[in-house]
């Protein structure tokens, strides 16, 4: 579906829509927003509107986004509250600093000792309520900044654990170095620091390599509007949001 095709309402967009989006690789949850936004202002004639998201998507995840304007952004907290699914890839053997592709491997460890049977028992130890570290390189903030803020100037502050839900952890594709999985776990999970204390229980380092985001709630990325065209910079200025 391509979300600039559709044709909604003047009123309906004032008195609050929910969009599902199928996040593009590489843009950030607040261009999508920002693109969402212009268009819808720009096709009303509206001087404000409010949009908003409900759950950030690291630049370098894809899939769903849950995109509410008007009224609608009053629910966006309920919308961040409930559980969410996610498929991606951990790379065994190395870590980073941000636990993802966003840094340099900083650090090489072995794989050889690794079994698909110790894979699967050390499963175990990630479900249920854990105690997981927010990754430094995070938009988290403390004392009025941003953990990334601290990290890009060499700092290193003190993070405080945090207790998170994951109530399904499974492999999909077993392909060492890389393991492929899907995960279902509460708001607040960071699954990039899932990947870094994965790959130290396996007595290894691991970093995630690929995510994407398939299900909040009920909702599923199988039916969010295709954001994919706004790449072509050209098509999307072409491109028109019809409203009534």
């Amino acid at each position: 579906m391509d979300f600039f095709k559709q044709t909604f309402s003047t009123e309906s967009i004032v008195e609050g829509q929910f969009f599902l989006i199928d996040k593009p690789l590489g843009w950030t949850s607040f261009q999508v927003v920002n693109k969402i936004r212009w268009h819808l202002k720009n096709q009303t004639g509206l001087k404000k509107l409010k949009v908003g998201h409900a759950g950030t998507l690291d630049p370098l995840a894809t899939g769903l986004l849950i995109i509410c304007t008007g009224k609608k952004t009053k629910s966006i907290e309920s919308y961040q509250n409930q559980i969410k699914e996610y498929t991606g890839t951990f790379t065994l053997g190395a870590t980073t600093p941000s636990y993802d592709l966003e840094t340099e491997i900083d650090q090489h460890f072995p794989i050889e000792h690794i079994t698909s049977e110790q894979i699967q028992q050390t499963l175990k130890q990630f479900i249920g309520e854990i105690e997981q570290y927010p990754p430094v390189f995070s938009a988290l903030k403390q004392n009025g900044k941003r953990l990334y803020e601290y990290a890009r100037d060499g700092l290193q502050p003190e993070i405080k654990p945090r207790n998170v839900i994951v109530s399904k952890f499974k492999v999909l594709q077993l392909n060492l170095p890389e393991i492929h999985f899907l995960v279902e776990c509460s708001k607040g999970t960071y699954v990039r620091s899932l990947a870094y204390d994965f790959g130290k229980s396996l007595k290894s380092g691991a970093h995630l390599t690929n995510l994407r985001r398939t299900k909040i709630g009920d909702f599923s990325v199988e039916k969010a509007f295709n954001m994919n065209s706004i790449l072509d910079e050209n098509s999307s200025k072409n491109s028109s949001l019809k409203i009534n």
